[in-house]
């Protein structure tokens, strides 16, 4: 079981789902500030503009919102199509560079999580990675002949 790609594929899936299902829901639970300086940080966060050009004035707190609501997306596309390649049983080869795409962009964005972020978002993204990278190391090379 552990040698089959597939294990370690749906694994990633499952990580990928379940990081966007917390990751959701921390975008609908706001922290309360605990003291004056941190009441006045979200207090503008909420209510500072920024100019952004052609009349845009998003808040700091908007921009954190696109960006978390972006994360959330990313992972629910990694694994809805993961999983999809999975049940139709894709062939290996076509399997290795999905994959292998999969690695890469999740690699970027563990990178970018670990520089970034906190420990939660790490971990999840950490798993991710690592789980499909050994996917991608142990689908099986078919060789093709023409």
């Amino acid at each position: 079981m552990l040698k089959r790609y597939t294990f370690w594929l749906s694994a990633a899936i499952l990580f990928q789902f379940l990081t966007a299902v917390i990751h959701t829901i921390g975008l609908f639970v706001r922290p309360e500030p605990t003291n004056e300086t941190e009441r006045q940080l979200v207090g503008l966060l909420k209510t500072y503009g920024l100019n952004a050009g052609l009349g845009f004035t998003p808040t700091y707190a908007d921009l954190f919102t696109a960006m978390g609501a972006s994360f959330t997306f990313l992972l629910l596309f990694a694994g809805f199509t993961n999983g999809y390649l999975l049940i139709k049983q894709t062939e290996p080869n076509v399997m290795k560079g999905i994959v292998g795409i999969n690695v890469a962009v999740f690699l970027v964005c563990f990178i970018t999580m670990a520089v970034f972020t906190f420990i939660t978002p790490i971990f999840f993204t950490g798993l991710i990675f690592v789980n499909l990278l050994v996917a991608y190391v142990m689908i099986p090379k078919i060789e093709t002949t023409i």
